[in-house]
């Protein structure tokens, strides 16, 4: 390894330490951003001159765009954009921390972002869905909240985390990274660490409290007791049934399986429900920054991808709104 290489390698191992301590990122996003610059200090263009000119990064991004890169297909735009800001952020530290002479960071533009709008159910169809997670519901409950029928463990747990998952809007990974002492049945609301290590309260309704208590009482303490030695904060929320946290890949078969049954197709995804929960807050009059809050936006521009109401209901809120309507 060359001197300049072995510079980017330590150079860019300095700013992931950077950015797990001081910016306090997500495991999931350092891993990515790892995984960028990986690949970006592995180019030998790159390896000789990263740290004079930066040539040899808007030539690295542009074989990517074209797909001469690694593995020979091109990025998608969004990959695109993530490769180019990890880039673009390492260099601004390099600059910072007086690695490079030069700001190079300042010389790279990002490609412009892509916004896919979201993608959710309607009400039905997400009452269906719910359903075909966790088995059929009998009888009624509090406020007209059904009462779960008896159900196999397994699917119980299911139907628990996808009616949180849509009461509360998380994201799949923060479901899954919740504690039990992170839920609150008596508050009724959940403490999420979420993007950028930011923590929120979020409320939860009490549909999702009956299959939460139901899951907590019937089915976890028996695979808690699985687990070696005493859990910490109370352990994972949702479990598999050898006492382990549930983890994504199985979460997302779980979304998919009910999907199926519902006869949704392949368009649902974890992230469905988020789309769904936001979608339906703001069709029944919610505040777009309270939205924001509970979904745990950075920026509203974000949020305001959920405002793309249907035109009859556009008519509807006019109609209602307007003096002369």
């Amino acid at each position: 390894m060359t001197g300049s290489a072995a510079r980017l390698q330590a150079a860019i191992a300095d700013y992931l330490v950077h950015l797990r301590v001081e910016r306090g990122l997500a495991p999931a996003t350092l891993r990515a951003y790892g995984g960028d610059l990986a690949a970006f200090s592995s180019d030998p263009v790159v390896a000789r001159g990263w740290d004079r000119s930066v040539e040899p990064a808007t030539r690295y991004l542009s074989r990517s765009a074209a797909g001469a890169g690694q593995g020979g297909r091109p990025l998608r735009s969004t990959s695109l954009r993530r490769r180019a800001a990890s880039i673009r952020g390492f260099y601004r530290f390099a600059y910072g921390d007086e690695l490079i002479a030069t700001d190079l960071a300042a010389r790279i533009d990002l490609p412009r972002q892509t916004r896919l709008l979201p993608d959710p159910l309607d009400i039905e169809a997400t009452n269906r869905l719910l359903e075909a997670a966790g088995g059929a519901v009998v009888g009624e409950g509090r406020a007209g909240a059904t009462t779960p029928a008896a159900v196999e463990p397994a699917r119980l747990r299911d139907r628990a985390l996808l009616e949180l998952l849509y009461a509360a809007g998380l994201r799949i990974s923060e479901a899954l990274n919740l504690d039990r002492e992170d839920l609150s049945l008596d508050g009724a609301f959940v403490r999420v660490i979420g993007k950028g290590n930011k923590e929120r309260l979020v409320p939860v309704g009490e549909i999702a409290l009956e299959w939460l208590v139901r899951y907590l009482d019937d089915v976890r303490p028996a695979w808690l007791a699985r687990r070696a030695g005493d859990p910490i904060r109370g352990g994972p929320l949702f479990l598999t049934s050898r006492g382990k946290r549930l983890g994504r890949q199985v979460a997302w078969t779980v979304v998919k399986r009910a999907a199926r049954d519902a006869g949704l197709g392949d368009r649902v995804t974890p992230h469905t429900l988020r789309h769904s929960f936001a979608t339906h807050l703001l069709e029944g009059g919610a505040d777009l920054r309270i939205v924001q809050e509970l979904l745990g936006h950075a920026s509203i521009s974000t949020t305001q991808l959920y405002t793309h109401l249907s035109g009859e209901r556009i008519k509807e809120v006019y109609a209602r709104a307007h003096p002369r309507a």
